[in-house]
């Protein structure tokens, strides 16, 4: 299910898969309004095609079902469980659940440029004073 909504900045449109209970999400910034014809050629193009890749590829988060429509009893159910399970929708969360992975693995990677870095300028002061002990 494709669904298009302004967060207040920009345009965004969020890709949901469903499966076995649990939702898979991933997102895609239009910025500006898109167009009827753009929206189309989205869809028909490899963007949607790496929107689903990256939707296939997100955790999955389980979808909260709610049959109940009698706000009464399921307030008195969430008083009792005590258990709070976030804002947002399914969706929100597999979004939120996929954006923090890639901060984790983002910071990783950036841990190890900056020791792959450090150790090329290391390497290159050492090479320096060599050269200039010998009188280079």
């Amino acid at each position: 299910m494709f669904t298009l909504f302004h967060d207040g900045q920009f345009w965004v449109g969020i890709y949901e898969i469903h499966q076995d209970g649990h939702v898979r999400a991933a997102r895609h910034v239009f910025r500006a309004e898109p167009t009827n014809a753009e929206l189309a050629e989205f869809a028909a193009g490899p963007g949607f095609a790496a929107l689903a890749r990256r939707a296939h590829a997100a955790p999955a988060a389980p979808a909260n079902n709610r049959t109940e429509a009698n706000n009464r009893r399921l307030a008195k159910r969430a008083r009792r469980t005590g258990q709070d399970d976030g804002v947002g929708t399914a969706a929100q969360r597999a979004l939120q659940e996929s954006m923090a992975e890639r901060a984790v693995e983002n910071k990783a990677a950036h841990k190890r440029r900056q020791a792959e870095q450090a150790q090329h300028r290391r390497r290159i002061a050492r090479e320096k004073a060599k050269a200039k002990h010998r009188g280079r």
